[in-house]
């Protein structure tokens, strides 16, 4: 599994160490991570880069706008992304 595909936030407690031909599944649409650009895992729980764009942009349409700071990371984001 590559390093740049799967990125883990939290520390592994009492797993063994995964090896290249394990596959992580998102908890959101049980994807692997070979059918899905990015795989973020936390502590017993993984989510795929298409469901955590779903959350964000669900979460920003609920509150309307975005706090300054959130503001300020989605721009950073999207500045990135779009090559900017």
């Amino acid at each position: 599994m590559s390093d740049d595909k799967v990125i883990s936030l939290g520390a592994k407690r009492g797993k063994q160490e995964e090896t290249k031909d394990d596959l992580v599944y998102c908890s959101f649409c049980h994807r692997p991570n070979t059918q899905v650009l990015k795989m973020v895992q936390g502590p017993g729980v993984n989510i795929c880069s298409e469901c955590a764009m779903i959350a964000v942009q669900y979460l920003i349409l609920n509150d309307r706008m975005p706090s300054a700071e959130a503001q300020q990371i989605l721009d950073a984001f999207w500045g990135k992304a779009n090559g900017s």
